[in-house]
C-alpha cells in the first residue's frame, strides 16, 4: 500500500496505468462501432461495416463448429467477443502515441482468466456439477488421488500458457517495430508494421481457437 501510494504521489498526472486507459479505449470503439452498425443491418443493402462484422462472425462460428461441434452456436459471442477485444488492442498499438495494452501481463491475464472461468462454467451447465467434475478424477475411482492434482495442474498452466503465448509475442512485436522506426527510414518501418499486424491477427486466433479448444474439451459428452 505505502509503494502504490508513493506512486501516486510522484505521478499524481497519470494516476492510471496506460495499459488501462489503453483497454478501456478498446472497449469504446468497439462499442461505438457496434452503435453504428445496429441501425445500418440491412439484409437487402449490407454495408461495408455490416460485410466485415458478418465476415469475422463467419469466420469466427465456422472455427467454433469445427473445433466444438454442434453446440457452438450458443459460445460463439463468447468467441468473437475474446477474438475483436484481443485483435483490437494488438492493432491499437500501430497508432502512434498509442501502445497495444496486450503487451502489458495484467491485460493478457485478464483474458486468460476470462476463458478459465468461462469453460468451467460452461463444462458445468452442459454436463452438470457432478458428471463435470468426474472429469477431474480420472476413468477408476481409485486414480482420483493421482489424477485430480495432475488436473489442477493442467488447467491452472493454461492460464500461463495463454498470458504469457500473448503478452510476449507482443511485446516483442511491439518494441522490435518502435526500434526500427526509430532507427530507419520509412520504407523498413513499414514492413515492420505490416509484421506487427499479421502478429496481431495470428495471436487473437491463436488465443480464441485455444478458449474453443478448452470449451470442446469441458463440454465434450464421451470425455
Amino acid at each position: 500500500m505505502l509503494s502504490l501510494a508513493r506512486v501516486h504521489i510522484e505521478d499524481p498526472a497519470h494516476p492510471w496505468a496506460n495499459f488501462m486507459v489503453m483497454q478501456i479505449l478498446v472497449v469504446l470503439i468497439l462499442m461505438i462501432l457496434v452503435a453504428i452498425l445496429r441501425p445500418r443491418i440491412s439484409p437487402d443493402k449490407p454495408g461495408k461495416l455490416q460485410h466485415i462484422f458478418e465476415a469475422v462472425y463467419g469466420f469466427v462460428y465456422g472455427q467454433a463448429d469445427e473445433v466444438v461441434g454442434h453446440n457452438a452456436a450458443q459460445y460463439v459471442s463468447f468467441f468473437g467477443t475474446i477474438f475483436l477485444f484481443i485483435l483490437f488492442s494488438n492493432l491499437i498499438g500501430i497508432i502512434p502515441a498509442f501502445e497495444s495494452p496486450t503487451m502489458s501481463p495484467p491485460v493478457p491475464l485478464g483474458c486468460a482468466v476470462a476463458v478459465f472461468l468461462y469453460y468451467h462454467v460452461a463444462g458445468v451447465q452442459a454436463l452438470g456439477p457432478i458428471k463435470y467434475l468426474k472429469q477431474f478424477v480420472g476413468p477408476i475411482w481409485w486414480m482420483a488421488i493421482l489424477m485430480f492434482p495432475i488436473e489442477i495442474i493442467s488447467h491452472t498452466a493454461r492460464l500461463l500458457s495463454l498470458t504469457i503465448r500473448l503478452y510476449a509475442n507482443m511485446f516483442a512485436g511491439e518494441k522490435v517495430t518502435m526500434v526500427f522506426v526509430g532507427l530507419t527510414f520509412l520504407g523498413v518501418p513499414v514492413l515492420f508494421m505490416g509484421l506487427h499486424v499479421f502478429v496481431s491477427f495470428l495471436q487473437a486466433f491463436v488465443f480464441a481457437l485455444l478458449a474453443m479448444i478448452y470449451v470442446s474439451s469441458a463440454v465434450a459428452e464421451e470425455h
